[in-house]
């Protein structure tokens, strides 16, 4: 934890925009075997850890042609509906990612807002902040209006807009490459997590902070 109200100070931003899935919420396990259950429902090769943290990415049908899906045979929407029927049913099994309690209760401490952006859509982010006893933190959720997990750019400049601060007070936090795309595309600094949707070896590309847990940010936020 924070050591002194001195470390606290050096702390510069005044708004964060969470990442949700594999940030907040570690539900990379899920992910894996739903996606392994319509694998083998094709008799495709379900996925493991090592494949998934090679291929996973957004779009997630380039993801989703990479784990075997051959769309000139049924469309995407078709398996992309089927993961979230099958991920549906258990994501209330996801618990929050480790120390995410601990840092959202810290900068709210610190006076900062905080903001949700997501490629989930939007109802299930509600229903899962609520679940897990979180929404309170977060001035704004946003999310897609669809399950197809396209990415997250627009969604970032519209919520940059409702911030309306200097982008140099804001902070981004993921778990992919994606994220730090997003946080380029506002303007605003980041962070990325290594235990989530992303391995290390594959965020180490992105040029920017990365950390082991949401502990060691809260632990070493004076060096941030």
């Amino acid at each position: 934890m924070i050591k002194s109200n001195y470390e606290k100070r050096n702390f510069t931003y005044r708004h964060i925009i969470w990442d949700w899935n594999g940030t907040l919420l570690n539900d990379r396990w899920l992910c894996i075997e739903s996606i392994s259950t319509l694998l083998l429902n094709r008799n495709l090769p379900p996925l493991d850890e090592e494949k998934y943290a090679r291929i996973f990415r957004f779009p997630v049908k380039d993801y989703y042609q990479d784990a075997g899906f051959d769309f000139s045979t049924e469309p995407f929407e078709v398996p992309a509906l089927e993961f979230i029927s099958i991920y549906d049913n258990r994501k209330k099994e996801c618990r929050l990612q480790q120390g995410a309690l601990n840092a959202l209760e810290l900068f709210a401490g610190m006076g900062c807002t905080q903001h949700l952006l997501s490629a989930s859509e939007t109802g299930v982010l509600h229903e899962m902040t609520m679940h897990h006893g979180i929404s309170h933190f977060f001035e704004n959720i946003k999310g897609l209006d669809n399950h197809y997990a396209n990415g997250k750019g627009d969604l970032g400049l519209e919520l940059l807009s409702s911030i309306n601060a200097d982008p140099g007070c804001i902070l981004m936090i993921g778990d992919t490459c994606h994220d730090k795309e997003v946080a380029d595309l506002l303007g605003v600094d980041s962070i990325l997590c290594t235990n989530g949707h992303f391995p290390e070896d594959r965020l180490t590309s992105c040029g920017t902070r990365l950390i082991e847990n949401l502990d060691e940010l809260t632990s070493s936020i004076s060096g941030i």
